[in-house]
């Protein structure tokens, strides 16, 4: 009876997974070809790159790369990698001492040396993955007790110029020599590096804290700049840095990114034309006033960290989620994504984030949101650790597909030209091989820099067009290389038609290459042979001749270069000896076509040309 009621019970929990798993691919939406799917990496304290502060070099750059390929494996198309915490740096830098956080002493380079951000960067492209650099500008000193402070950091060299705030240190904003600074320590980065944007977060102002005065007086009377009251003051200041910074990178490298990250609220009440919230508030709270900007179009995108549920109090995710939307100018578009908080996703969790259904409803929500491009993941390690199966349902469900990262039309609108290739079906490795060469540079001067490789299932014949590759299942490989290798199940090659498309580093894509089709060929043996036709070129008609070493079964077909058969001149026994077919040109338009003769030992070709 017990084992009967233990059979049972087992049966209907994997009757209840069934359903749950139907449930969830009925619910899942289409995925979109085009979606930021990025993930926030952080340094300080160790939290994600590098673990800890006493690995080799060897051993940082071996567990970046593991990083990169899990989150990469699960459908993430960008990183966020923190290089700039606190005044300091995870790269050589001239201006700021080497991170405490990499090596344990602030100013301390890796031995043997290198450099990481080079390094991250290049293993990043490598995968196809945008590289956003994050940079914390105002916090200077996480805690000036504990901290590791060298004697060529910013707090040493310019002590007026630091804040004190609690423990914390904070480069005064109001300080126009600050600014300046900031914006060298910025263009540094953009000027020496192949970075794909550059990425603030949420820490201007320090967040207010009971008993704890930010004392910025004197700063707001010696320039206050015709502003009467230091909360509007104090939000100029960070206007004035964010619009220098965005005009900065602009005129330097037009194509890197700007993008900020800022509280999840911008400002409590409908009545001032916020949202009905009581959370933190960006605009009061540390003075970012984050809808402006994007308004402004001071940045090209904004990601608001919205780390709630449709049930918090303060804040819910599905009323927070549609404002943003709604902020984006018609006049001015930029960018929305979505900050989540993989972080706060636990079985122990007070709210709903202990839900398993929590973060999938909440990309079904910002799909439906036509200014919402995408989203970002805060943070590494807690998304890479899987809780409740978040990584998983983005692998098998929401990033099923690949995703190619949202164009920016107001940056770049110019597409790369079409490359052209062949496709190879290789019956001697069981193997489809594409070979491509990039296009001429396009009327903007840019080459590819990825390419985006599709297979088509049972294709109609004829040119490719662009409505074809909309679906991204369609998506088999983003590379920086120009070739692309698919091995076969069985001995023959499977019914597939691919091309290939060209992206320049706006993620900007050409049009689909009519890639040349090579047919596949087996070692031929000497007793059979195909004759060269004659004529050749030929406009009515052209004889062809092939001879045959023993009787067997022989086929002869006549290709087009996408690989469509278009005449079947012979299939059958054939005697030993020497036969001659004829190809009529009949409705055949102008152009090359490949003869090819197969028998039981190998296969032969020959390409002849039609014209009218």
């Amino acid at each position: 009876m017990k084992q009967t009621y233990l059979r049972w019970r087992r049966l209907c929990g994997a009757l209840l997974l069934l359903c749950s798993w139907l449930s969830a691919q009925a619910q899942a939406p289409s995925q979109p070809k085009r979606e930021m799917r990025a993930v926030w990496v952080a340094h300080v304290f160790n939290l994600d790159w590098p673990r800890s502060k006493t690995l080799t070099p060897a051993q940082q750059r071996a567990d970046f790369i593991s990083l990169l390929d899990r989150h990469r494996a699960n459908g993430i198309n960008a990183v966020v990698v923190q290089i700039r915490a606190s005044a300091d740096a995870i790269y050589p830098s001239t201006l700021e001492p080497w991170s405490e956080w990499l090596t344990g002493t602030q100013g301390v380079g890796p031995q043997p040396a290198y450099d990481p951000l080079q390094f991250m960067i290049r293993e990043a492209h490598r995968r196809g993955l945008e590289f956003h650099a994050w940079i914390n500008p105002y916090r200077a000193v996480t805690n000036a007790n504990t901290s590791s402070i060298a004697a060529n950091h910013v707090s040493r060299l310019h002590p007026d110029w630091i804040v004190p705030f609690g423990t914390l240190r904070v480069l005064n904003p109001g300080l126009p020599q600050v600014r300046q600074y900031l914006t060298r320590v910025v263009m540094d980065v953009v000027r020496r590096y192949d970075v794909d944007a550059i990425h603030f977060d949420d820490y201007f102002y320090p967040a207010p804290q009971s008993g704890v005065t930010f004392d910025d007086d004197a700063a707001f009377a010696a320039d206050p700049r015709g502003i009467t009251t230091k909360a509007d003051w104090r939000r100029d200041n960070i206007d004035l840095f964010v619009r220098t910074v965005s005009d900065s990178i602009r005129t330097a490298k037009p194509r890197v990114k700007f993008g900020i990250s800022p509280p999840g609220v911008w400002r409590n009440g409908t009545s001032v034309g916020g949202t009905a919230t009581t959370a933190f508030q960006s605009y009061t709270d540390i003075f970012a006033d984050s809808r402006k900007w994007l308004q402004q179009g001071w940045v090209d995108y904004l990601a608001p960290q919205v780390y709630w549920t449709p049930t918090t109090t303060a804040a819910r995710y599905d009323l927070i989620v549609p404002w943003w939307n709604q902020q984006v100018s018609a006049t001015t578009p930029r960018h929305v994504y979505i900050g989540h908080a993989a972080y706060k996703v636990s079985a122990t969790a007070t709210d709903a984030f202990n839900q398993p259904t929590q973060i999938p409803s909440q990309i079904r929500l910002l799909r439906q949101q036509a200014n919402v491009r995408g989203s970002i993941f805060y943070k590494s390690t807690e998304l890479l650790n899987n809780p409740l199966g978040v990584a998983d349902s983005l692998r098998t469900n929401f990033y099923r597909y690949k995703a190619l990262v949202p164009t920016m039309p107001w940056k770049d609108n110019v597409p790369p030209t079409m490359v052209q290739g062949s496709q190879n079906n290789n019956l001697l490795t069981g193997m489809t091989e594409l070979n491509w060469r990039p296009g001429a540079p396009a009327t903007d001067g840019e080459t590819a820099r990825w390419y985006v490789v599709y297979r088509l299932s049972n294709a109609a014949p004829g040119p490719i067009t662009a409505a074809q590759l909309t679906d991204p299942a369609n998506i088999v490989a983003i590379t920086d290389t120009t070739y692309y290798r698919e091995m076969w199940q069985g001995s023959t090659p499977p019914p597939y038609r691919y091309t290939v498309t060209a992206l320049d580093r706006l993620y900007n894509e050409s049009d689909p290459a009519q890639l040349l089709l090579v047919l596949p060929t087996k070692t031929a043996a000497a007793t059979a042979a195909l004759e060269p036709a004659f004529p050749n070129p030929f406009s009515e008609r052209t004889q062809l001749s092939f001879r045959l070493g023993a009787a067997t079964h022989a086929t002869v077909q006549v290709f087009d270069l996408t690989g469509r058969v278009v005449s079947r001149l012979a299939d059958g026994d054939f005697s030993a000896g020497r036969h001659t077919l004829t190809l009529t040109a009949g409705t055949l338009p102008a152009g090359v076509y490949v003869i090819r003769l197969s028998t039981e030992t190998g296969s032969w070709q020959q390409k002849v040309l039609l014209t009218r």
